[in-house]
């Protein structure tokens, strides 16, 4: 059972890491400037639906095989890389349109992004194996102090990446001429290549 000591722990702890600029809270920044906060709000569920799972695979032993498996870690890593750089490119050379709000896509279509991203970024899984056992009581239940401190972090991780969604929305509300459309596109686009750059240089172990 958790205590309230241990929350007055976990609970900052947590919000730093949750609030750190990752590839995830990088695409939510970008797609709040492209398609406002509603639709990115909403289409976090794709990124908590793809940390659920690596947490179920945490507690069912999996993520201390990524963690300890080079092979394993760099398979997901380089994976992520790709398809973020993939995403940085396309959103890079995005069309402009002459009137009316930029879209990048449906809630739908923008949380697919946010659960391929999240689920191939070995990162995430090593969150839940290193960064939250460290709060776990091992005289109690390991399993249920992990689902209840991993359902915390996900409602963490969906305020502080609905900051991101907000920031985003409130540069988006600057007039969006054509070039001004393009700009917006080369910031979006060159963080997503930049957030794949930096995954590209983790290391198994940091």
């Amino acid at each position: 059972m958790l205590t309230f000591s241990t929350l007055i722990l976990f609970v900052p702890a947590a919000a730093l890491v949750a609030a750190s600029p990752g590839a995830n809270n990088l695409l939510s920044l970008g797609n709040g400037m492209r398609s406002g906060f509603a639709p990115t709000a909403l289409s976090l569920s794709g990124r908590l639906a793809a940390f659920a799972i690596l947490l179920a695979l945490v507690i069912a032993g999996l993520g201390a095989v990524v963690a300890a498996s080079e092979v394993a870690f760099t398979v997901i890593k380089w994976v992520g890389v790709g398809y973020l750089a993939f995403l940085g490119v396309k959103t890079w050379r995005a069309r402009v349109v002459s009137h009316g709000p930029v879209k990048a896509g449906t809630p739908m279509s923008l949380a697919r992004k946010e659960f391929a991203v999240a689920i191939t970024n070995p990162k995430a899984m090593l969150l839940f194996t290193a960064f939250i056992p460290q709060f776990v009581d091992m005289s109690g239940s390991v399993a249920s102090q992990l689902v209840a401190l991993g359902a915390l972090y996900l409602v963490i991780e969906f305020a502080m990446a609905c900051g991101y969604a907000l920031a985003g929305a409130l540069l988006r509300r600057f007039e969006l001429t054509a070039a001004r459309q393009r700009l917006m596109n080369r910031i979006s686009g060159g963080m997503m290549l930049g957030a794949a750059g930096l995954l590209a240089t983790t290391a198994q172990r940091s």
